[in-house]
């Protein structure tokens, strides 16, 4: 098996577009080694890429997956629409299914794994299409519920509940988008987002206030990305047009969207336990999605394994080896299972 990472630009991998529901997706393939056993799909957050899964391509591709990586909606070559309906969770599933399909065709099945928003986006994708997802697994983030009532955000702090959220009350807002535009600024930004502090330990990003402007520029080189890697962040975010946050940032506007389309379809398709094989790998010291919040879980399932690594929120990275095995793992039991 493989356990070197990608390198920028790596020429292992394809680094293909195409046209998915009317707007333009980007995505690294990587071919299996020797005789295919399935497709997967690994879906990334923010604010990340699909080389954020670096550490996991090549070891997927030794173990006989074709692996589609797409730039999520919003990133480096894909569009990033205006309209925030395009970013939802109803829209963004119908346009991976759609991409997955390019690959296995209309009768064929994935394998679905994600990170950060990536995660949210694969266990609602599983709901949504689970003919085409043969099994699904999040590394940090746990499945929530279907929503039956929409509480603003705001609201749901101000009442004492997910402070490990106050971030993204900035984040959904203009001002960070506004503040870190061109090369310069989103190579700091980057660099504060990757771990990266300051002479005397300052640092320019946590959950409780979000991105903190006056301490970028003391920010020095990050633990978790080599100078390659800086770069090649840099470069592909710069391939989206000033303010080249927008996009990304865009996920963290769709609550309310993501809502009132739940509420609709829980009265015409009620939530339902996901039958397909699951798998949530945990990151014991991830201050964004705690262990703690992915309580209950089972009750959404049918088949839910559990794993956990010692690792922050970049679990992919920190955690490379200890991600891989646990997800080999799963997918050989995956594989092994009697056909339904």
């Amino acid at each position: 098996m493989d356990t070197s990472k990608l390198k920028p630009h790596d020429p292992r991998v394809k680094y293909e577009t195409k046209l998915v529901r009317g707007k333009t997706y980007s995505y690294i393939l990587g071919e299996p080694e020797g005789p295919k056993v399935d497709t997967i799909v690994l879906v990334h957050g923010w604010p990340d890429l699909a080389f954020g899964w670096r550490h996991q391509i090549p070891y997927l591709m030794s173990l006989g997956y074709q692996v589609v990586a797409p730039n999520m909606l919003g990133y480096a070559g894909t569009d990033a629409p205006e309209d925030l309906k395009h970013y939802s969770y109803k829209s963004v599933s119908d346009d991976l299914a759609e991409l997955a399909r390019h690959f296995v065709g209309q009768d064929g099945q994935i394998v679905l794994g994600g990170h950060d928003w990536g995660g949210a986006v694969v266990w609602r994708t599983a709901f949504y299409h689970p003919k085409l997802v043969k099994a699904v697994f999040s590394v940090c983030t746990p499945a929530a519920p279907m929503t039956t009532e929409y509480t603003p955000l705001e609201v749901i702090i101000g009442a004492g509940r997910l402070q490990n959220f106050k971030y993204q009350l900035q984040l959904k807002e203009t001002f960070v988008q506004d503040h870190v535009t061109g090369k310069d600024k989103l190579r700091q930004f980057f660099k504060a987002i990757y771990y990266g502090q300051g002479p005397n330990r300052e640092v320019a990003f946590n959950m409780e206030h979000g991105l903190i402007i006056e301490n970028l520029d003391l920010i020095q080189d990050p633990p978790l990305l080599d100078a390659a890697e800086l770069e090649y962040y840099v470069e592909q975010y710069s391939l989206q047009k000033a303010p080249e946050l927008r996009g990304p940032l865009n996920w963290y506007r769709t609550r309310e969207i993501n809502a009132k389309e739940e509420i609709a379809l829980g009265k015409t398709n009620p939530p339902r336990k996901l039958e397909q094989p699951a798998l949530f790998i945990a990151a014991s010291k991830d201050t964004a999605l705690p262990p703690a919040m992915s309580q209950g879980m089972e009750a959404g399932f049918k088949d839910l394994t559990r794993g956990e690594v010692d690792a922050t929120h970049w679990a992919l990275t920190q955690a490379g080896p200890e991600v891989n095995e646990l997800i080999s793992n799963w997918l050989t039991k995956v594989n092994s299972a009697p056909k339904l």
